[in-house]
Order: structure tokens, then C-alpha cells, then sequence
């Protein structure tokens, strides 16, 4: 079973490692620098080999790297058009100095250009990337507030379809709650693989983003919950972790840290949820 969690890289990124380890992961994510704002990664080749050679060693991986909040593909404003393809590209070519696998994004918001446009916009500034061998682009599952899309498996299905990338797909459990895919029962887990398959194609999905959430299902509401304390609750996430079509797709935690409990107890959890 891979899962791990969304660690911190203080220090240098190659402590990564040691954080992933302290918490029971075996795989996991990283931001290279701070997703609030416009920066560029930071990594010196000490770093990078200690990042890789350590991963190597400890971890069965994959890592992914998040991109920056404030990327976003759909936009129609040529200004963060250039600045989201530049920072995809610094993202790209930093996993590539990691042996970091994948780099994983939200489509962003059309910001009133509407659907169409958006995933057009997406699928074409994603075809801006120059993207190193050994790493792919995916594209996140979205809880669909406002103008964001993603929300929607037809519209990752699209944007797959219309770029001339090789891209695969993140699902992230509280956002697709969110979006309205009902993950708190067997069947509604059932449903919504099921789905997943025939919009997307199962292929496609290379990490999960294993997270409950505080809200019901279908608000587009994006607040993460402990594992089996959320409103998927205990039965959708044993559902989910044990779902023959997703046993072997990476589970990425990002789940809060609050009410004593952190990464630690959370990958645990689903390692009961799993063995149970």
C-alpha cells in the first residue's frame, strides 16, 4: 500500500524524507516553495541528489509536487496566463532534478470566459510546457465553487482530450464530495469509479488525494476533515482505500492538523481502514 502525506521541505527538501518517514508514508507530495505566492524553486544539486538519493533508500514513492495556488490555467488574462505557464514550467523542470514523478495542478477558473473557453485556455497553456522525460503533468479534481472547473470529471476528461500533453489525473476525494460525487457509501463509491472510468478512463488516474471532508456533499465546499471523521465518514473511506480498481493508486493526505491529530494518526488510520 502506498499512501503518505503532504510534507514540509524547511530546511532543504531533502528533509522531506525524514518527515514522510516520521509519519508512517511511503510515498508522498511537496510544495518547492510557498504556494501563496509568484516564486521560483530553490533546490541546489546537494539537496536534490540527498532528495533523491534518500527517497531511493527509504520511501517506495511516488512524490508529487503541488504547483502554486495561484496558477491557473483557464484564466483568460494574458498576464497570469504567462506567469502560470512560467511557473508550471520552473515545476516541471524542478521535478525533473528531483526524480520527482509528477507535478499536479488545478485548471483554475475561467473567471467568466466560460466552460468552453476555460478548458480550451487550459489545454492549450498546458501545450506551452516543455515537459523533461520521466515526468507528467497531472490535473486535479476540483470542488467547483464559483468559476472553477474541475469540479466536473467531464471537464479533466476534456482537457486530456484537447492538449497535446501526455497528462493523467489527481482525484481528490473531498473535492469530488464536494462537486457532488457521493463517496460516503459502498455504492456511491462504486458509482463514482465507476463513472470515472467511462469519462476519463481509470488509465489515467495516478494519485489520489485521500482526504474527508467538513461538508455535505454536492455545497462545492473545499474543507478537509480527518479521515473517517468527515462527513465521507468511516464507510466511505474504508470504500474507497480498499476499492479493487484503486488498491494500487498512491493516497496522498491532506488532511488538517487540529484536535491533537496529524499526518501521523491519519495514515494510520487508513492503514486500519485498509487491513479492516
Amino acid at each position: 500500500m502506498r499512501v503518505g502525506a503532504h510534507v514540509s521541505i524547511a530546511g532543504g527538501v531533502d528533509n522531506a524524507v525524514g518527515r514522510q518517514r516520521e509519519v508512517g508514508g511511503n510515498c508522498g507530495q511537496i510544495f518547492t516553495h510557498s504556494p501563496q505566492v509568484w516564486q521560483d524553486p530553490n533546490i541546489d544539486d546537494e539537496e536534490a541528489e540527498a532528495f533523491r538519493e534518500g527517497t531511493a533508500r527509504d520511501l517506495d514513492g511516488p512524490w508529487v509536487i503541488h504547483s502554486s495556488y495561484l496558477v491557473n490555467l483557464c484564466t483568460p488574462k494574458d498576464d497570469l496566463r504567462a506567469k502560470s505557464i512560467d511557473s508550471m514550467q520552473k515545476e516541471v523542470d524542478a521535478a525533473a532534478k528531483l526524480g520527482v514523478e509528477y507535478v499536479n495542478v488545478h485548471l483554475g477558473a475561467h473567471t467568466g470566459a466560460g466552460v468552453e473557453r476555460g478548458i480550451s485556455n487550459a489545454a492549450s497553456a498546458l501545450d506551452e510546457l516543455d515537459v523533461p522525460d520521466g515526468v507528467t503533468v497531472l490535473v486535479e479534481s476540483d470542488a467547483g465553487s464559483g468559476t472553477k472547473l474541475g469540479g466536473d470529471f467531464e471537464h479533466l476528461a476534456r482537457v486530456l482530450d484537447e492538449s497535446d500533453q501526455e497528462l493523467d489525473v489527481c482525484l481528490d476525494t473531498a473535492h469530488a464530495f464536494a462537486a457532488g460525487y457521493d463517496l460516503s457509501t459502498e455504492v456511491g463509491v462504486a458509482n463514482a469509479v465507476s463513472e470515472f472510468d467511462d469519462v476519463i478512463g481509470l488509465e489515467h488516474l495516478k494519485c489520489v488525494h485521500l482526504n474527508d471532508s467538513k461538508h455535505e456533499c454536492g455545497t462545492n465546499k473545499d474543507e478537509h476533515a480527518h479521515i473517517g471523521e468527515g462527513l465521507i465518514g468511516d464507510e466511505g473511506m474504508r470504500a474507497i482505500v480498499n476499492h479493487p480498481d484503486l488498491r494500487d493508486v498512491p493516497l496522498v493526505l491532506e488532511t488538517p492538523n487540529e484536535d491533537g491529530k496529524g499526518f501521523a494518526w491519519n495514515i494510520a488510520r487508513v492503514k486500519e481502514l485498509r487491513a479492516n
